[in-house]
């Protein structure tokens, strides 16, 4: 099959809002290699809202895991109605392999330029992709996205604002203590006017309690819709937080980013960008990041 007959693809995505980002390269890759192709999505509920205002996206396709067998049947039966010229796999579970298509790239085959996901992801399609610079990650947001940001920003003094992400989901060891972003608030206050605290579906307790202790003005975004924070977070001038879904946020929007990791190693997962500094706890626990060392590479991101 010659690569120029390639119209439409489908890419079969990650689950968690991170993942997925880290998976916009490959679709930019794609993008560039076949620009009127039409490229279907296969992504998970919770991730498919950052793919909806994709200019070049075509059918977006869910798998809901709380129907039987966690929704794959009813999956393939959608997919198999359409046939496809080129299949992408990111998550290689062999689902490529039950549909209609003329060819499939999955991991099985992957050629990864390096060590971190985006590299292993873009292994991928390495046999299409050559030796091509990386794309960087993508944020589409819609004017509603904007006008939401605009207005909520309104209410603030004029910037710089400091972003602030205090929840993170999982062990208790990802999290960074809710005083210590207090303090380092208190300890920029000469470079920022105000404090953006940005959280997902359940963490407005945890944003609440920075709040709770700032001593500047603030505006908590937690439990909007993902793409409204994503709006927000854009415009701020720094952003701090855990290693988590809200920090490939800020990486897709090119903010200046300090991520504060614990478990999962930064060369593997650190926002995809180069705008990022990874700082990690002793003993692979957050909680021991000194407040000094996030203090020097905030300010070290703000000088450069």
């Amino acid at each position: 099959m010659q690569e120029a007959n390639i119209e439409t693809i489908l890419f079969i995505s990650l689950s968690c809002l991170g993942d997925a980002i880290m998976t916009t390269p490959v679709l930019e890759a794609l993008h560039r290699l076949f620009p009127t192709a039409r490229i279907d999505i296969v992504s998970d509920r919770r991730s498919s809202a950052w793919y909806t205002h994709c200019p070049y996206l075509g059918r977006t396709f869910l798998k809901d895991k709380k129907l039987f067998l966690r929704g794959a049947p009813a999956l393939l039966r959608e997919l198999r109605k359409y046939s496809y010229d080129l299949i992408v796999d990111l998550r290689t579970d062999g689902l490529a392999w039950l549909l209609r298509g003329k060819r499939r790239l999955t991991k099985w085959t992957a050629r990864p330029y390096g060590a971190h996901a985006v590299e292993q992801l873009m292994g991928i399609i390495r046999s299409l992709h050559g030796n091509e610079p990386i794309p960087p990650a993508r944020m589409w947001v819609a004017q509603s996205d904007l006008d939401y940001a605009n207005e909520r920003l309104s209410h603030l003094p004029p910037g710089p604002w400091l972003a602030l992400a205090p929840a993170v989901g999982g062990r208790q060891e990802r999290r960074w203590p809710a005083i210590k972003y207090v303090e380092l608030a208190d300890r920029l206050r000469d470079h920022f006017t105000a404090a953006i605290l940005a959280g997902g579906p359940g963490e407005r307790e945890i944003t609440e309690e920075v709040a709770a202790g700032l001593a500047i003005p603030y505006l908590d975004v937690t439990d909007t819709t993902v793409l409204q924070v994503a709006a927000v977070i854009a415009r701020a001038g720094l952003f701090v937080g855990s290693d988590s879904g809200l920090a490939h946020v800020a990486g897709a929007a090119g903010i200046p980013s300090v991520i504060l990791f614990s478990l999962d190693r930064p060369e593997r997962v650190l926002p995809w960008g180069g705008k990022a500094v990874a700082l990690r706890g002793a003993k692979n626990d957050a909680r021991n990041i000194p407040i000094t060392e996030v203090e020097s590479a905030a300010r070290s991101l703000m000088r450069a």
